[in-house]
């Protein structure tokens, strides 16, 4: 199942986020602002508990998080969705998942795996900005679900139809929360229109 967010603010945030003008450090604030805004609805129907508390005034019942939260960037670009969602869950642990996509064969090397141990029947969010052909989304999630993470969302600020089906056909059972489906991917496997290399404008690599 995926979602593609239409908040008019989201959208706003991702024009400036696509264009070729925005300085690296204003492309590092927009992609936070908007793997909040994306968070926010991804987190949309996760289970609450009641407890009773005290505010300055009376007692009350309020609703707490039940769930366990992991964080899980996909290295490197999914480092820059991280510190915002620390600062939005801060009892979230977080785990990294390093892949990158051989030049040749556009298939995905893992690198460096390193989870928190499964406790307390997790959601695992996993981050990576783009999600094109969904290669390097897979084998995450096939890496999540091998360390016993089976409750996963993934939060992708720009998708590329051809990923989604690749992901929703391999992991039927995963939500997908995205800012944008953009038109398709072009011969070397990138998203079109979409908002170049996310990795090299957040860290200035270019």
């Amino acid at each position: 199942m995926h979602e593609a967010v239409q908040h008019p603010i989201l959208q706003h945030k991702l024009s400036y986020l696509r264009d070729k003008q925005t300085s690296n450090k204003e492309f590092r604030e927009l992609i936070s602002e908007i793997t909040m805004l994306l968070a926010y609805e991804a987190l949309k129907n996760v289970e609450l508990t009641p407890v009773t508390i005290e505010t300055p005034i009376a007692s009350m019942t309020a609703q707490r998080v039940t769930h366990d939260i992991v964080i899980v960037p996909v290295l490197r670009a999914g480092v820059g969705m991280l510190n915002c969602l620390c600062d939005l869950i801060p009892t979230a642990r977080v785990g990294f998942i390093g892949l990158y996509r051989d030049h040749d064969t556009k298939l995905p090397v893992e690198y460096y795996v390193k989870l928190p141990p499964v406790a307390n029947d997790p959601i695992a969010i996993l981050v990576d900005p783009m999600l094109a052909t969904g290669g390097s989304t897979i084998a995450a999630i096939d890496l999540l679900k091998q360390e016993g993470f089976y409750n996963i969302i993934i939060v992708s600020i720009v998708s590329a139809p051809e990923g989604l089906e690749a992901v929703e056909n391999a992991h039927p059972d995963v939500r997908i929360y995205t800012a944008a489906i953009d038109d398709c991917l072009n011969d070397n496997k990138y998203i079109v229109p979409g908002l170049g290399d996310a990795g090299d404008r957040i860290f200035g690599t270019t």
